[in-house]
């Protein structure tokens, strides 16, 4: 079935224009453009895609940060579509000390459309600590950076209409960025769109989202959704089909399409509703303090190895699960407590809601079998 490498192919040699005008699955592959490995290239600012698809072609398969990503920078660059669209202000910000990894670039559609790319979770351990720091945090240092350059990008480019996306937390940054930015940047968003990316604390759904930008926020999410079901979303949710299982279908290229529309799903998975609830639960069971011991104390484990991405984990994976033992052994008998607690409290969520769920599916079994019975007797 055709995904977004399809989409270019069919939809490719026509230019944007008031007949076909810039659509949802355009939105999605720009949202997936910010994943472009820009840092292994002699990048210009003010350059074509065209110009940046020649240059990343002599790029390895396994210099892009997913499958997938070297084929759409190809089909990009041969795209009437696309390829024209000229590419400025790539950013690329990580910072350790402080759990942060950020990177961000703008693509000018038109004359009077850009559209602000934001990354998602790249490979590194660095990256998912910050993602998992927003069980605790009301914001993340991507967050801010993500407002600060959508800031500047107003500021420069003052005369343009703006689009926004990302994939996975890109999609949670672009939303953060939309709703906390001044008024006056917020009249000049068209769209904001969040492909399968987390949502927010209650409180910063309460402290920011007023209804004018919420109306321009859509989030879509596979059938399987895990990450982008986490925490609190207030915008419109659409369910999309993937061809994937389980976790697998957070990858975008796995999402179906018919022609330039995703093909919709009619709800989540059991699976979905079983973690998600799960998760909600855990969440609503324990304290901000014991989340942020058990994802530093967790985490430190990683970083015990030296590595720098979970591939490198795994690549000498003997090795590292001595070094992780050994770390673990140095925690404080109060944080071990912690973390032992804070697994035994997901685990025995996990398992409340199955067996919630497989009740919940008997008594409807009974009661639609009675509702049968009784029918046939009225007969």
């Amino acid at each position: 079935m055709p995904n977004i490498h399809d989409y270019l192919l069919w939809r490719g040699d026509i230019p944007i224009n008031s007949r076909f005008d810039f659509n949802k699955i355009d939105s999605m592959v720009l949202s997936r453009f910010a994943y472009l490995r820009f840092d292994k290239i002699e990048l210009n600012d003010n350059e074509s895609i065209e110009a940046i698809a020649f240059k990343m072609n002599k790029l390895d398969s396994n210099e892009f940060l997913y499958n997938g990503d070297k084929e759409l920078i190809a089909y990009l660059g041969k795209s009437d579509r696309f390829k024209n669209m000229i590419v400025t202000d790539f950013v690329k910000n990580t910072d350790k000390k402080i759990d942060k990894q950020f990177s961000a670039i703008t693509i000018h559609i038109s004359k009077k459309q850009l559209y602000v790319s934001y990354i998602g979770t790249d490979s590194t351990i660095n990256g998912w600590k910050e993602d998992f720091n927003m069980s605790f945090m009301d914001n993340v240092p991507c967050q801010v950076a993500g407002k600060e350059y959508l800031q500047q990008i107003a500021e420069k480019y003052p005369n343009k209409k703006i689009r926004i996306g990302g994939h996975s937390k890109g999609g949670n940054v672009a939303i953060y960025s939309a709703i906390t930015v001044p008024e006056s940047i917020q009249k000049r968003i068209i769209k904001v769109d969040n492909y399968d990316g987390p949502g927010f604390s209650k409180e910063i759904i309460n402290k920011y989202s007023n209804k004018k930008i919420v109306k321009k926020i859509e989030t879509f999410i596979p059938q399987d959704s895990i990450i982008g079901r986490l925490l609190n979303h207030k915008e419109k949710i659409f369910i999309t089909l993937s061809v994937e299982k389980g976790i697998y279908q957070h990858d975008i290229y796995s999402w179906q399409l018919i022609k330039d529309e995703l093909i919709q799903s009619e709800k989540t998975t059991d699976a979905s509703e079983i973690i998600n609830q799960a998760i909600t639960d855990w969440l609503q069971t324990t304290s901000v303090n014991q989340r942020r011991i058990f994802i530093d104390s967790l985490f430190e484990l990683f970083y015990s190895t030296e590595s720098e991405t979970f591939g490198d984990i795994s690549k000498a994976l003997f090795t590292n699960i001595s070094k992780i033992l050994k770390k673990y052994k140095t925690i404080s008998s109060e944080d071990r407590k912690t973390v032992t607690s804070m697994l035994r409290i997901f685990v025995t969520s996990y398992f409340n809601v199955i067996k919630e769920r497989q009740i919940t599916k008997k008594e409807n079994s009974k009661l639609k079998q009675l509702i049968e019975r009784e029918s046939i007797n009225d007969i």
